[in-house]
């Protein structure tokens, strides 16, 4: 089957590979969508980051090159022994994290973590995938497989929206409306918050951001954001959200935040950040970081079939498994206007 295979920095490669085969307590999915995630674009642009090199993963045992691709919905042409709660034909996605003692309390921070389509143990950018039931988890009947594909990065907002102080009625801002920080403006709006403040330069995703309901600040257009933002809401937001990785971007968030703000590290960071300690002393403010997520695939899926995260606002281009580096990659570098892409594997 084709594969894309992650060898090196800037080099990923569709490659045929050998058809993963079922086990027992294993389904195996045939892909239908998979969507590029900004950790993937980190991969390729400055990884090794989350991609085994040199030793093997200690869960996978996989080391480079790997099968990438997280995001990612199918349908299940095959059930191993011992499997009770699929069958073949349904409609599923992939919580695709790995843990020493699977998805059992903190699993998200345990020191062994890794995920499916960055550690190893196959990937959606691929036809086939086989992977624990655990992992899986059935689409809602009116959840399109589209949809499913942004299951996991619907699950990163929800999890940084959750693990934050927000309340319902609090103000927020979210630094950056790539596509995890439009999901992020998503999953505050389903808390019930209000106003919510997009910082963002692209005008496309400016866009993309007042049609799902946020008030834009464009950092070209006024003289400075976090005075801003101050303005605007008498003194400064109670959370912000940082999802951009950009140095200079998050000490903007920390400043934009009021008397005991909160400032929440979504973003994954290829290199290190300038901060003034006194910004966070002085007013009492606290800065955190998530990773990931955990127990959130089953709210999202709820919340989608509400109306939320929804596919159609957020996919902006469609491309096949062959056209992923030029189409997928070179496309999210060169073109701003670009949100969500997703790949669809052509099946042999």
């Amino acid at each position: 089957m084709k594969a894309a295979r992650w060898h090196n920095q800037k080099d990923i490669r569709i490659e045929d590979i050998e058809e993963p085969k079922v086990a027992p307590g294993k389904v195996k999915i045939q892909i239908k969508w998979c969507g590029i995630c900004g950790s993937d674009l980190h991969e390729y642009l400055g990884g090794p980051i989350f991609i085994p090199v040199g030793e093997p993963h200690p869960l996978t045992h996989e080391v480079a090159p790997v099968t990438i691709g997280h995001e990612f919905s199918g349908e299940i042409v095959e059930v191993g022994e011992g499997v009770n709660n699929f069958k073949i034909g349904d409609r599923v996605t992939v919580e695709p994290i790995f843990a020493t003692h699977g998805h059992q309390g903190a699993y998200n921070l345990d020191k062994n973590m890794g995920f499916l389509g960055l550690a190893g143990g196959g990937g959606g950018f691929s036809e086939y995938v086989s992977v624990d039931e655990e992992l899986v988890f059935k689409l809602p009947e009116h959840v399109s497989f589209e949809q499913g594909a942004l299951v996991e990065p619907s699950a990163v907002a929800l999890y940084a929206v959750r693990s934050s102080k927000i309340k319902a009625g609090d103000k927020a801002a979210v630094f950056g409306c790539g596509p995890i920080g439009l999901l992020v403006i998503e999953a505050l709006k389903a808390a019930g918050v209000s106003p919510i403040y997009a910082v963002e330069l692209s005008p496309e995703r400016q866009a993309k951001a007042e049609e799902l309901g946020a008030i834009v600040v464009d950092p070209s257009k006024v003289d400075d954001t976090v005075a801003e933002i101050a303005r605007l809401t008498d003194g400064g937001v109670d959370v912000a959200f940082e999802v951009t990785g950009v140095p200079v971007v998050l000490r903007q968030a920390i400043q934009s935040t009021g008397i005991g703000g909160e400032t929440v590290i979504v973003s994954i960071w290829e290199k290190g950040a300038e901060i003034l300690p006194n910004d966070i002393v002085i007013k009492e403010r606290t800065v955190k970081g998530i990773i990931g997520y955990r127990n959130v695939f089953p709210a999202v899926l709820s919340l989608m079939e509400q109306g939320y995260f929804s596919a159609d606002k957020l996919v902006t281009k469609k491309i096949a498994l062959d056209d992923l580096v030029e189409e997928g990659f070179g496309a999210l570098i060169k073109e701003k206007s670009q949100v969500k892409i997703l790949v669809e594997p052509k099946h042999s």
